[in-house]
C-alpha cells in the first residue's frame, strides 16, 4: 500500500500501481470526466501514469490552466499525425503548446502546403480523433532514440544535443515522437480544435537555418469554448493597434526606419498625457525623477556585464577613437546617479525613476507595431535599498502597480521566479529576499504563483501577467531583485556603525515599455480611450456657418479649461460630421445650433451611442472635469 496525500492535508492508502484516473474514479464518476493528468510531488504525469510510492497528489481537471496546455500539446502530435498521412515525406521539428494554442514546424520536403490544406488536414485529425488511438509514453536511451528516429533529420539535431540517459516518446498508432511530455492518453479525447495560421520559421529560431513551415492552431475541451475564442480572434483583427493607429493618427513607421515609430499628433498626446500620469503618480509615491544620456562609453557596459552578454542587441557607434553604445537599458545611468552623492542609511531607500528611451537591434522578421520596436521608452524606475528594507519596498510598489493597472481596467496575476541553480552571492540573503517576497504576495490579495528556478542569476523577480478585455495575456510590469549590479560598480552606503555597506537595487517597469503599454490598451479599449486619456477629448460641431463663432468661443472656454477640443467647421452636412466624429472614436460630440449659440445650454453626444442629450453649460463643465479627473472608464 502507498499514501497518497491530498492538497486539503488529507492522506488515503491506495494499491501501488494505482493511476490518477482511477483515483478520480473511486472519488466520483463526475470528477473522472473532468480528469485530465496528474500531479506527483509537484510533476505533471499522464492520467494513465502508475504511482509507485507516497506521493504529494492532485488531479488536474479540464478547467486548469495546465489542462489546456496538455490538450493543445496533444493536438499538436494530432495534427502532424494528420500531416505525416497526408504528407509521408513530411519532416518534423518541434511542436510545443503556447498561450492560446499549439503550433508545430514541419519541413514539407518541397510540397508546398498553405491555409487552404488546412480543411484536409483538420479533416484528416478528426478521423483520427474518432479512431480512440491510445496515447503510449516510452522511456528509451539516447542510442534507441539516435536509431529510432535516424530518418527524422530535425529529431535526430535535438537528440544529439541531450545529455546521455533515457528520453520518452509517444507513440499512437502509426505516429511517433520524441517528446517530453505529458499528453492526454487517448485521441478520442480531442474533438474541438482549429487551424489558425500557417507562417515561416528558421529552424531552431537561426536564420543560417532551412526556413520550416509553421502551423499553428488552437484546441478547446468544448465546442462553446472554441466557437468563443475563434469569436474573439476576429474582434482582435478589428482591434489591431497597428489598424487603429492608422485610422486615429496615432503613430507611423517608415521603411526608413523599421521598429522606429514616429508619433503623430493624435498620439503624441495621447503619450505625453500617460507619461505626465506617470510621472505625477511618481513624484508623490517619493521617486526622484531624472535623465540619463542615450549614449555611453564602453567601459560602463564592460563593467554593467551587457557588452559580454547583450552586445549582438546593442547598436555600437564611435566618437573621439573611443567605442559607444546606445543604451539597450536605464538601468547603469540610474547607478551612475546614486553613486554622484554619498548616502548615509539614513537616505534609503532612493527611488530613481527615468522615461528612459533605450534602443535594442530586434531582428527585422520580429518587428511588430508597437509591440516589437528597436526603440521604445522603459518607464523604469531603480531603488537602492538594504536588505531588512526589500519586504516593505516591494509592497510599495506592489500598491503602486495595483493603483496603474486598475486604471485602465486590467487584471493581473503574479508570479515569483526563485533561485536559479547558477545563483551568485550569499544564500541567506536569497532566502531571507524570497521569504519576504512570498510574505508581500500573500499579503497582497492578488493571485500568484512560484516558477521554482527562473529567477535571474543575481535575485529573484516578480513577472506580472496582464488580461486584457479579450482575455489575452501581456507580460508587462516587473518587479526584479538584484544583488549583484550595485557591487560591480561599487555603489555603498554609510552603515549606522560608520563602515560601509552595498546596497541592494530593485529594477522595476510598470508599463515594460510606453509604446508597448498603448498597443496594448489601444486594442483593450478597441481604440475608445477613456476621457482622461483620449487624444481629442470633444468635437464642436457648427450646424451651419451661422455658429462658427459660438463654436469658436466654446473652444476657447474649453481650451482654458485643459481640455483638448476642436471645431469640425467645414461646409459638410451635420450627419456627416457626427459620422466622422464617431468614426474616429471621439468621446464627445458637441452641436452648436441656435439653441446652444448662446452657451447656456449644451447637447452633446456620446461616442457609441445614438441619443443626444441637453443639458446646461455649467453641468456639462462639471461633469467632464468630474470624469477627466476621476479617470473613469
Amino acid at each position: 500500500m502507498i499514501k497518497i496525500t491530498f492538497p486539503d492535508g488529507s492522506v488515503k492508502e491506495y494499491e501501488q500501481g494505482i493511476t490518477t484516473i482511477e483515483i478520480a474514479k473511486m472519488i466520483s464518476p463526475g470528477l473522472a470526466k473532468k480528469c485530465v493528468a496528474g500531479k506527483i510531488n509537484g510533476e505533471l504525469v499522464e492520467a494513465n501514469r502508475k504511482i509507485e510510492s507516497d506521493a504529494k497528489f492532485e488531479i488536474i481537471t479540464k478547467d486548469m490552466p495546465e489542462a489546456f496546455e496538455i490538450l493543445n500539446h496533444s493536438t499538436a502530435h494530432l495534427m502532424a499525425q494528420a500531416i505525416k498521412r497526408l504528407y509521408p515525406n513530411a519532416k518534423f521539428g518541434i511542436g510545443p503548446h503556447i498561450e492560446e494554442g499549439y503550433y508545430y514546424d514541419i519541413d514539407f520536403n518541397g510540397e508546398v502546403v498553405t491555409d487552404a490544406d488546412f480543411g484536409k488536414i483538420e479533416k484528416m485529425m478528426h478521423n483520427i480523433s474518432s479512431e480512440a488511438i491510445d496515447i503510449e509514453r516510452k522511456e528509451i536511451s539516447k542510442k534507441d532514440a539516435l536509431e529510432f528516429f535516424k530518418d527524422e533529420p530535425y529529431k535526430l539535431e535535438l537528440i544529439s544535443d541531450l545529455e546521455d540517459g533515457n528520453m520518452t516518446i509517444y507513440t499512437q498508432k502509426d505516429f511517433t515522437d520524441l517528446c517530453r511530455g505529458i499528453h492526454l492518453t487517448n485521441t478520442k479525447e480531442i474533438k474541438y480544435f482549429k487551424l489558425l495560421s500557417i507562417a515561416g520559421a528558421y529552424w531552431r529560431g537561426n536564420s543560417a537555418n532551412k526556413m520550416l513551415t509553421r502551423i499553428y492552431g488552437t484546441s478547446w475541451f468544448t465546442e462553446e469554448d472554441l466557437k468563443n475564442h475563434l469569436t474573439n480572434l476576429e474582434e482582435r483583427k478589428k482591434r489591431d493597434h497597428r489598424k487603429l493607429g492608422k485610422e486615429l493618427g496615432l503613430f507611423m513607421i517608415s521603411d526608413f526606419g523599421p521598429g522606429l515609430p514616429f508619433w503623430l499628433p493624435n498620439g503624441y498626446r495621447l503619450r505625453r498625457v500617460l507619461e505626465d500620469y506617470w510621472l505625477d503618480l511618481h513624484r508623490k509615491n517619493g521617486y526622484i525623477v531624472v535623465e540619463t544620456p542615450q549614449i555611453l562609453s564602453k567601459e560602463l557596459w564592460i563593467t554593467s556585464g551587457h557588452w559580454d552578454h547583450y552586445k549582438e542587441d546593442m547598436f555600437i557607434t564611435n566618437a573621439d577613437d573611443t567605442e559607444y553604445a546606445i543604451k539597450p537599458m536605464n538601468c547603469p545611468g540610474a547607478i551612475l546617479v546614486y553613486k554622484n552623492d554619498l548616502h548615509s542609511y539614513k537616505d534609503l531607500p532612493i527611488r530613481i525613476a527615468e522615461l528612459g528611451h533605450v534602443h535594442r537591434n530586434e531582428a527585422s522578421g520580429a518587428l511588430n507595431g508597437l509591440f516589437r520596436v528597436r526603440t521604445f521608452t522603459q518607464d523604469d524606475a531603480h531603488t537602492l535599498l538594504t536588505e531588512d528594507q526589500i519586504g516593505d519596498e516591494m509592497a510599495r510598489i506592489i500598491k503602486l502597480y495595483d493603483e496603474i493597472y486598475s486604471i485602465f481596467g486590467l487584471n493581473y496575476t503574479i508570479e515569483l521566479s526563485t533561485r536559479p541553480d547558477d545563483f551568485i552571492g550569499d544564500i541567506e540573503v536569497w532566502n531571507k529576499a524570497e521569504e519576504d517576497l512570498k510574505k508581500v504576495l500573500a499579503e497582497s490579495g492578488k493571485p500568484w504563483k512560484i516558477n521554482p528556478g527562473d529567477g535571474a542569476f543575481y535575485g529573484p523577480k516578480l513577472d506580472f501577467k496582464l488580461k486584457d478585455s479579450m482575455n489575452r495575456i501581456w507580460q508587462c510590469g516587473t518587479i526584479q531583485l538584484d544583488m549583484q549590479l550595485p557591487g560591480r560598480f561599487d555603489c555603498t552606503y554609510i552603515t549606522k556603525d560608520g563602515g560601509k555597506a552595498t546596497p541592494v537595487m530593485i529594477h522595476r517597469a510598470c508599463f515594460g515599455s510606453i509604446e508597448r503599454f498603448i498597443g496594448i490598451i489601444t486594442e483593450n479599449f478597441a481604440g475608445n480611450f477613456p476621457l482622461w486619456l483620449a487624444p481629442e477629448q470633444i468635437r464642436i460641431i457648427p450646424v451651419n456657418e451661422v455658429h462658427n463663432e459660438a463654436s469658436k468661443k466654446l473652444l476657447d472656454n474649453l481650451e482654458k479649461l485643459g481640455i483638448r477640443a476642436t471645431i469640425d467647421d467645414r461646409n459638410e452636412k451635420l450627419g456627416y460630421k457626427i459620422r466622422e466624429a464617431q468614426t474616429k472614436k471621439i468621446p464627445y460630440q458637441l452641436v452648436i445650433g441656435d439653441k446652444e449659440a448662446s452657451l447656456e445650454v449644451l447637447t452633446y453626444r456620446k461616442h457609441g451611442e445614438q441619443n443626444q442629450v441637453t443639458v446646461n453649460y455649467n453641468e456639462f463643465i462639471d461633469m467632464i472635469i468630474d470624469e477627466i479627473k476621476s479617470k473613469k472608464r
